[in-house]
């Protein structure tokens, strides 16, 4: 195994994705059992994700369902990938982490990011528009003042105010720039986007200053990895996802996973076939012997400390196993053990 593959933590992104013929519910017990599989592996970190209204994505309530993953496990980390911080008062926010790292000392992570709703109808919903996104670097320094207890309010955030959550920033756009002035961990994807990926990993590392939370950079690279026994197998693995990608881009709403030789089948127009066949490109996908030469790759490239899976799609059998093969190649404890 490589010896940068072996330095590296593995954790994994789940978005409670919704599949074609199953339910949300089911999409969300779907997470908690597979926080249970990634503890077992001996991933390093779950997280869960925030998404509104968005028919193909159960996971709306990322509080609660790290909550519901926490008290599945006993000693994987458990964090958001992310809370979306616009769509919230940063003091609510703060006390639903201080409930959560009361509730689970030292494995809770509070991974936070800028994005607002998905469409008008969701912002407008929300009580949100697309400009209260500018103020993400204010909103997260109001935060992190809730568990300083420096709120020049002379309020006081209970159970928060004392305890060390973890902060994490996606990183989308600017956010290389914010997490690196706020001295935060920073997370950044995706995986086929690699030049930009550097660009953002270099700046942050260029305006990084240490802070209380972290005195060094820390960078998670975020994507899909999907490791099969073959290649055109861990390339059916993407095929759901991209196709879900490709009818939100060209029809403005994200559908449930159809299955893989479902979209084989259909008929596609030229813009939407354009969107698909650029989601399954660049991929980290294939045998266990091509992944590793990838991931290589990339960490070299990055210096990252962590890898992120994000991967979703229709056959959970498959899934599982992907994430079993990508823990025996990663060489995690749960995975030499099995």
């Amino acid at each position: 195994m490589s010896s940068v593959i072996a330095a590296t933590r593995f954790s994994v992104l789940d978005r409670s994705r919704v599949r074609e013929g199953h339910t949300a519910p089911e999409a969300l017990r779907d997470s908690v059992e597979l926080a249970r599989e990634a503890e077992r592996l001996g991933y390093h970190r779950f997280w869960v994700a925030e998404h509104h209204g968005v028919p193909g994505v159960a996971g709306s309530a990322p509080t609660v369902l790290a909550a519901a993953v926490a008290g599945a496990t006993r000693t994987i980390r458990v964090g958001t990938g992310g809370v979306m911080l616009p769509n919230h008062r940063p003091l609510v926010v703060a006390e639903q982490f201080g409930v959560l790292a009361s509730l689970f000392p030292d494995r809770i992570d509070m991974g936070l990011g800028r994005s607002v709703g998905f469409t008008d109808g969701v912002r407008k919903a929300l009580g949100r528009d697309k400009g209260d996104a500018d103020d993400f670097a204010g909103q997260l320094d109001e935060l992190l003042g809730w568990f300083r207890g420096t709120s020049p309010t002379g309020v006081h955030a209970r159970p928060s105010e004392g305890l060390t959550v973890p902060p994490f920033v996606l990183a989308m756009g600017e956010g290389a720039d914010i997490a690196a002035r706020a001295g935060l961990p920073m997370v950044i994807g995706d995986l086929r986007d690699r030049d930009r990926i550097r660009r953002g990993v270099d700046r942050y590392h260029e305006r990084f200053r240490p802070s209380a939370w972290v005195r060094e950079p820390y960078v998670v690279i975020s994507g899909t990895v999907a490791v099969a026994d073959t290649s055109e197998r861990a390339r059916r693995l993407l095929v759901p996802e991209a196709w879900s990608m490709a009818y939100s881009r060209t029809h403005g709403t994200f559908p449930p996973l159809p299955p893989a030789e479902r979209v084989e089948s259909l008929a596609m127009s030229a813009k939407e076939r354009g969107f698909y066949e650029a989601g399954l490109a660049g991929q980290l996908a294939g045998t266990e012997e091509e992944v590793e030469r990838e991931l290589e790759t990339v960490l070299k490239d990055t210096g990252a400390q962590e890898v992120l899976v994000t991967t979703s799609t229709y056959d959970r059998a498959a899934l599982l196993d992907s994430y079993r093969r990508l823990a025996a190649l990663a060489g995690l404890d749960g995975a030499t053990r099995r």
